[in-house]
């Protein structure tokens, strides 16, 4: 297959049902609305205690609540033991989503996550901080099934030519799960319920929301009961690589770890999960005791920077289409570009923080590293549909599940390198590193990724002979 945006048949294909796309919103639109929420509340009970273990740690702004004696060292290795879990169950929930669906994996994950995430509190006050870490493991072994699930279920809903807009749409909930967390749980923190009530809010909304998805998701179009024949033909018609059999396909183990273009995914994600993880767990801790904001500012602060990352992920995904469908770029280049302004534009701004004194000039820097990660969207993270869609969360699977390693190491050693939390020079090395990191995993992708559907998505001769002895009895 050549650079195009798709081979010659496949775009003949897609413009085809380009024409045919039902006017207004689907089914395949509330779907998606419904994957977006699944992430906010994923987020939202995976970011609280980025907020809550200052308050936790420093009851000077609510001395009302318990005080936890828990150090520089000891903060960093709690903030990252929900990936302990999170990288476990990806691969296998990868396979599990496309063989059985992900509906109710998606709902015993939330509901289960959301059930340990009230228990926090309590847990906190009343054992020792290793047995929060065992909470935070559980939460991540449930959330494992969340990004591979979703991939799979993506996959099935939604079009080549609606890809970018919507796979942006549903995975930019874990960014708005991030700015409604951080101010939300700064002032919850402050309030007269104090910062257990953080755990309680977060938790109770998952619960909830799995209760509504039992009733109202969907595995795919044909499992839908409600859906428009018209809407399920177009979806079904435009998804010219993914099998409808795709449940009964023998996954190709050899091709896809001895794929160069996964391998470069891989490490592009790495370095994305370093960088962004890094920032994310730490900043709280940087602008309450370097910028010195108070509980309540630092929680509206924190959250800017991922709310302009909203805005510029819905921007940037239409652009993309537009490109897309226009045949301006190549599905190749446009994937590398919009990466590389999320990869190099974030080590860029994280490199010119020393050229700052102000605090000001720090928080718009700071703003700009994490607001250009929305570019990774529309770069390297749709890139698993491109490859393969018949096995997208099981590529998913494998890329966000080792790419946590560095999720987890990220806080360890920023808690290491940061002994005194108010040295600016010492968080400076910390950011310097990110950027770093930034910089190799976007090259790597930018000299070895590929946006060509791999020859091992086909279904094998092994599979067409189970697919026709299947339709023959």
């Amino acid at each position: 297959m050549s650079e195009c945006t798709l081979s010659a048949v496949d775009m003949d294909n897609w413009d085809i049902t380009q024409t045919r796309r039902p006017k207004g919103l689907g089914v395949r639109h509330f779907q998606a609305f419904m994957a977006f929420t699944c992430l906010v509340l994923a987020y939202s009970m995976r970011v609280n205690l980025s907020v809550g273990i200052v308050a936790m740690t420093d009851n000077s702004s609510n001395p009302a609540f318990t005080e936890l004696p828990w150090d520089s060292s000891t903060k960093g290795i709690i903030l990252s033991s929900f990936f302990w879990g999170y990288l476990i169950l990806q691969v296998p929930a990868g396979e599990m989503a496309r063989k059985f669906g992900p509906k109710y994996l998606i709902f015993v994950a939330m509901l289960v996550c959301s059930v340990f995430t009230i228990l926090s509190p309590v847990i906190a006050q009343n054992f020792r901080w290793t047995v929060f870490c065992i909470t935070r493991v559980i939460q991540g072994l449930t959330q494992g099934f969340f990004y591979p699930s979703i991939n799979a279920f993506s996959a099935k809903w939604v079009p080549p030519s609606e890809r970018s807009r919507i796979f942006s749409f549903v995975f930019v909930g874990a960014q708005f799960g991030t700015v409604l967390t951080m101010p939300i749980a700064g002032y919850l923190a402050a309030s007269p319920w104090g910062w257990p009530s953080i755990f309680y809010c977060t938790g109770l909304c998952g619960v909830l929301w799995s209760v509504a998805w039992l009733f109202v998701g969907a595995n795919s179009p044909d499992s839908h009961p409600s859906i428009s024949d018209r809407e399920r033909q177009y979806i079904n018609s435009a998804l010219v690589n993914t099998s409808a059999q795709n449940n009964k396909l023998v996954t190709p183990w050899k091709s896809v770890l001895t794929s160069v273009p996964l391998w470069a995914l891989l490490l592009t994600h790495l370095g994305q999960n370093w960088g962004y993880w890094m920032l994310l767990t730490e900043l709280p801790n940087y602008f309450s005791h370097v910028l010195n904001f108070n509980i309540k500012s630092n929680g509206l602060v924190t959250a800017f920077p991922y709310l302009i990352m909203c805005v510029l992920t819905v921007v940037f995904s239409w652009i993309a289409d537009y490109i897309n469908a226009k045949r301006l770029l190549s599905l190749n280049v446009s994937r590398k570009m919009w990466n590389s302004i999320a990869h190099y534009g974030g080590a860029a701004a994280l490199l010119a923080l020393p050229l700052v004194t102000s605090v000001s000039g720090a928080v718009i820097l700071l703003t700009t590293a994490i607001a250009l990660n929305a570019g990774i969207f529309t770069g390297y993270l749709t890139n698993h549909l491109d490859l393969a869609p018949n096995f997208a969360g099981l590529l998913m699977g494998i890329t966000n599940g080792f790419s946590n390693i560095t999720s987890i190491l990220a806080p360890i050693v920023t808690g290491f390198i940061v002994s005194d939390e108010t040295s600016r020079e010492e968080w400076l090395v910390a950011f310097y590193i990110s950027a770093g990191v930034f910089f190799i995993g976007n090259t790597i992708f930018i000299l070895l990724g590929s946006t060509d559907v791999q020859p091992w998505n086909k279904p094998s001769e092994k599979d067409n002979n189970v697919d026709r002895h299947t339709q023959a009895v």
